[in-house]
């Protein structure tokens, strides 16, 4: 067995050592005591960790996930080879509100693109469904025309057949209909989400005690932190439980805000990119379904203004947030051991990591300022 030693692991204290044996997979994980000088490959303090997951990215090289048809798997197929350069092992492929036919259809197609994966592309899990029970008043860049009242039978029009493909719905909580909705996504084992909600502390707090288990985009598309008027995140934190995406880009929230929230709530608060179609292609003006998106410094909005997304790599948010912070260890564990648990995937990056090829981690260097990753192999 190979060793690497003073490692330090993303939300953990302390340095460690990593053995890993000849087929190049991580067999032993053991903290080092103070001073020591255990044999192996000094990493000399770097961090080692899972790759990145993404519960929230709207689609990539051109290709929104919703319009998805059978002629675009080749490109699908690229773009997860793409995610996959860029340090993401899995992804959510989030399905904002569209019409039903076409829904129904981008699903047939992921599942399409699940049963030819390969080695060297990032793995599409259950698609993320954001939308259509939105609050109207709260829909953002959703398409007002295809909001739904949430009820059995919109639910059962839009994923009948395909129930044990989607991974997470975002919904809001507070509209007529949406207990029933959620209760019934809960019998399949599909996680419920809160976003583009007008729902205050009350609601929100009932919502949970439902089963609600996360926050879409956090402080977006909802009523903010405010002392008199907490709303759904003081909901959230006073549970503990409830997990918190966050897009850290520093326009969809300030960078003061993103580093409150995961010093308030480190262990719920997790990186989603929130990437649209142009992720990987140059700023400029790029179509979304009949709208124009424009797309400035990795920012998206349409024409009126409206934020819409970002362009930008889930990693760099990562980046961002530890260069805001200071806590590197914290702003990785972030992207990468958080959604895993979200995801039933064991707690600690330790038990994450056991058994994984080191070819498929991440090695992140320099200091919270100045943050790198590379390959780990």
């Amino acid at each position: 067995m190979h060793w690497l030693s003073s490692v330090r692991l993303p939300a953990t204290t302390g340095l460690w050592r990593i053995g890993v044996d000849h087929e190049q997979r991580i067999a032993a994980i053991e903290p080092l005591s103070a001073g020591s000088t255990a044999a192996g490959t000094c990493w000399g303090g770097d961090w080692l960790s899972p790759m990145g997951v993404d519960l929230q990215i709207n689609g990539g090289l051109g290709l929104a996930f919703p319009e998805l048809t059978p002629g675009d798997l080749p490109r699908l197929l690229e773009l997860l080879e793409l995610l996959w350069r860029d340090g993401v092992e899995a992804i959510a492929p989030t399905l904002v509100t569209c019409g039903i036919t076409e829904l129904r259809q981008a699903l047939a197609v992921l599942r399409e693109a699940r049963a030819v994966h390969q080695p060297g592309r990032c793995r599409l899990l259950g698609a993320h469904l954001e939308g259509p029970f939105l609050a109207e008043a709260r829909r953002g860049a959703h398409p007002r025309q295809h909001l739904a009242a949430p009820s059995l039978a919109a639910l059962n029009a839009r994923i009948g057949g395909f129930e044990q493909e989607i991974s997470l719905v975002t919904l809001a909580p507070e509209l007529p209909g949406a207990s029933e909705v959620i209760e019934a996504l809960r019998q399949l084992g599909i996680l419920v989400s809160l976003g583009h909600s007008e729902a205050n502390e009350a609601q929100a707090a009932e919502a949970f005690s439902q089963g609600v288990g996360m926050i879409t985009h956090a402080f977006n598309a909802m009523p903010g932190l405010h002392h008199r008027a907490p709303g759904p995140i003081a909901a959230a934190a006073l549970r503990g439980d409830v997990a918190l995406g966050l897009i850290a880009d520093g326009v969809h929230v300030a960078p003061s805000m993103a580093v409150l929230l995961q010093r308030l709530l480190p262990e719920q608060t997790l990186l989603v990119s929130d990437a649209l179609a142009p992720y990987g292609l140059a700023d400029g003006v790029h179509r979304w379904d009949e709208r124009a998106l424009i797309v400035e410094n990795g920012s998206c909005r349409l024409d009126d203004g409206t934020l819409a997304g970002v362009t930008l790599p889930l990693l760099e948010a990562v980046v961002r947030l530890a260069s805001w912070s200071g806590e590197a260890g914290q702003a990785i564990a972030a992207a990468t051991v958080l959604p895993l648990r979200l995801l039933g995937a064991p707690v600690t990056a330790a038990e994450q990591l056991r058994g994984r090829p080191l070819a498929e981690c991440l090695r992140w260097s320099g200091d919270a300022r100045d943050l790198r990753w590379q390959w780990a192999a």
